[in-house]
């Protein structure tokens, strides 16, 4: 099938380690040859970048270096599928516009509880809310079959652009203790061309249960397999 490069690190509370181990063996089972890098400064490395046909990033906040992000960009452009779910791709590399430019979405926030109802944890922001597959959504092999589905956890509010195109929406409802005065709707799950390459962002995945449940894993699994290289070229 190709060569997948997963780069993970940044925020722990992401558990960028044991989440991308979770998908080390469907990448081997589907052909891929997977290096693993601690950090994005492997993007910078020219001969390992023409070689890959699959980025896979787990890597929240931090930071990325000019000739790392230059060279993400330019695999990208160039064919180089990129995918990644979360804070992971999402959340990346906040003061870098080149790379938000690139993904397309960034996580805003994700709004929380009733104030009374709040624990003081990750859990204060564990909302029950349904993931919506939309007309497009239907149609592409990324998300065909599936139907709307409902997960307790993070629920991602994200500034984005219209190049993205949206499998899958959340919406964000007006509540006493917030201040917006409308519904917003959030892509939760999107592609984007980019050059000659793919993207696909998955927005649920804030922990491993979630990663786990049989939607949210299927929709990451075909994205990596319809972002690759090999697949765009079939």
């Amino acid at each position: 099938m190709g060569n997948a490069l997963v780069v993970r690190g940044g925020w722990e509370g992401h558990r960028p380690v044991e989440a991308t181990d979770l998908f080390l063996p469907f990448l081997a089972a589907n052909g891929f040859d997977v290096s693993v890098h601690d950090s994005p400064d492997v993007y910078a490395d020219p001969a390992v970048m023409s070689a890959t046909d699959l980025i896979v990033q787990c890597v929240t906040m931090s930071s990325i270096e000019r000739e790392a992000l230059a060279g993400l960009r330019a695999a990208v452009a160039a064919g180089t599928g990129f995918t990644g779910w979360h804070g992971g791709i999402a959340d990346s590399f906040r003061a870098s516009s080149d790379y938000l430019q690139l993904v397309g979405g960034q996580f805003a926030t994700h709004p929380g509880k009733e104030p009374s109802c709040r624990a003081g944890d990750e859990t204060d922001n564990f909302l029950t809310h349904t993931v919506e597959i939309t007309e497009l959504g239907r149609d592409h092999p990324i998300t065909t079959g599936l139907t709307d589905f409902t997960l307790t956890t993070e629920q991602y509010w994200v500034l984005h652009d219209d190049l993205v195109d949206v499998l899958a929406t959340t919406t964000h409802p007006v509540q006493p203790w917030h201040p917006w005065h409308r519904p917003i709707t959030s892509p939760a799950i999107w592609t984007r061309r980019w050059g000659a390459g793919r993207i696909v962002v998955t927005t649920p995945g804030h922990s491993l249960d979630v990663l786990q449940n049989d939607s949210v894993r299927t929709v990451i699994e075909r994205g990596m397999l319809w972002a690759s290289r090999t697949a765009s070229a079939s």
